[in-house]
This record gives C-alpha cells, sequence and structure tokens, in this order.
C-alpha cells in the first residue's frame, strides 16, 4: 500500500542517520524509478522530507521532527540534554538548567549543579516560569511570532521585585536585545539576590522550543559574568539542539 511504502522509506533515511539519494533508496526498497521518484515527491511536499540538496539527497524533514518532538517526553528529553548540561555545570562551576517551550508556557524540566562541594549554588526548582520574568522565558518569547508576544505583553504582568519590567515598551525593548545578542538574563526580576542568564535552543526551522540557562547568587552573576556566560551558553544551545534532534531522528 502507499502509506507502507512511505512509511518505509522515512524509516529507511531515519536509520541512514545521513542524507540519503534516490538511488539508494530505489536500491533499499526494490520499488521502481517513477514509483520510488513519486513517493519521495510526496514526502518533500508535505515537509516529512527535506528538498533535496545539492548533491540531490534527502534527509528527514522539519514537520517530522517537529512531530517527533511535540510527542517526545520531558524524560526523553533530559536523557538527550543531560550529559551536556552535567558538563556544562561542571564547567561553569554553576548550576545549568534546561526549560522548554509547551502549551504557551515555559517550565524548567531539568538543572545540574556544579561538583564542587565548596561552591555555594542556587537550585531553580522544577516547573513554570513567568513569561516575563525569567532568563529561560524571555529567551524563547524573544524569538516567538509577534501574536504570541502581543499576548504575553498585553497581558497582566506580576511585578515580583522592584527590578521586575513590567511595561510593554521595557519589554520589547529587552525581546529586541536579546535577539540581537542571542541570550537573555534575569537580574533579581524574581527573587532579590538571584540573577540568571539562557540562551534560546531553536530546533530546525521549529524555532525556540527549549532554552538552556545558568543560575546563580547576584554577588558572582554581575551584568559581566552574565554576559561571559551567556556567550558559552549560545554555544551550548547548538549542541543540546544537535543532541535533541539526533535523539528524535534515531527514535524515528
Amino acid at each position: 500500500m502507499p502509506l507502507e511504502r512511505l512509511i518505509g522509506l522515512l524509516e529507511i533515511i531515519a536509520v541512514a542517520g545521513r542524507p540519503v539519494s534516490v538511488s539508494e533508496l530505489q536500491q533499499a526498497t526494490g520499488l521502481p524509478k517513477p514509483t520510488c521518484y513519486r513517493l519521495i515527491q510526496t514526502l518533500v511536499d508535505q515537509n516529512l522530507l527535506d528538498q533535496p540538496s545539492e548533491n540531490g539527497k534527502f534527509v528527514i524533514g522539519e514537520r517530522l521532527i517537529r512531530i517527533a518532538l511535540l510527542g517526545k517526553s520531558d524524560i526523553d528529553v533530559r536523557r538527550c540534554a543531560a550529559p551536556l548540561l552535567r558538563a556544562a555545570a561542571t564547567n561553569f562551576n554553576e548550576t545549568v538548567f534546561l526549560a522548554r517551550f509547551r502549551n504557551s508556557k515555559v517550565e524548567i524540566i531539568h538543572v545540574e549543579t556544579p561538583e564542587d562541594p565548596a561552591r555555594a549554588f542556587i537550585h531553580p526548582g522544577l516547573g513554570e516560569r513567568p513569561m516575563h520574568a525569567c532568563s529561560c522565558s524571555k529567551a524563547i518569547a524573544a524569538f516567538a511570532e509577534p501574536e504570541f508576544q502581543d499576548s504575553i505583553l498585553t497581558g497582566s504582568m506580576k511585578q515580583y521585585t522592584e527590578h521586575t519590567k513590567i511595561t510593554e515598551a521595557e519589554l520589547r525593548a529587552e525581546f529586541a536585545e536579546i535577539v540581537e545578542r542571542g541570550f537573555a538574563d534575569c537580574d533579581q526580576e524574581i527573587d532579590m539576590g538571584i540573577a540568571s542568564v539562557a540562551a534560546p535552543v531553536s530546533i530546525g526551522n521549529i524555532g525556540a522550543t527549549f532554552s538552556v540557562g545558568a543560575v546563580g547568587p547576584i554577588r558572582r552573576f554581575g551584568k559581566k559574568y552574565r554576559y561571559d556566560i551567556g556567550e558559552k551558553l549560545a554555544c551550548l544551545s547548538e549542541k543540546v539542539s544537535g543532541a535533541i534532534q539526533l535523539c528524535n531522528v534515531a527514535e524515528l
């Protein structure tokens, strides 16, 4: 049946873990060449396969990655990202966390703390974070669609401390700054004495679905320190994105 053939092609490309040519797919499936081309074009039209590269090979498409990602549990995501976060916590000697955007909310789903027993650190806890007053949320919101940003900025925003930004003008300016530098920071906006910084984790062309951040006491997390870690988090976010996508493809 056509559906079985389409699924078979997707399975072959997913297992290969690399771009695959039409001739390779034809040889693996035993399908006639015209049939193979027609099925591939159907998958491309539905964004289940990416358009062929310059060498005419195909890879799993953004839509299929999105479907797999939406169905992936927090446990699966943590399993993919935890080794990278653990290494970062040791390298930074600070608490590092992973947050996830889901159902119009951002939640911290995993935390790694420093191994140094003499190091005082802050555990941010798990669960939902305000969209306007936490680095992990702002790192995602700044790259979100304008309509979603509008829903944040025109809604009721709680002022947790004297540092919390609650006006549309302030937050729009901050979102623009986040986009320009590639990471967000939070200077005592939820709790006095605590600061954090986070970078968005984009999954292909899907956008910022996760964010990775670091948190600590303000006596260490001054502006320069946050910016230094922010640049490192921006690099880490690319590795986390790759790890999550690789797990997605491997499980398809």
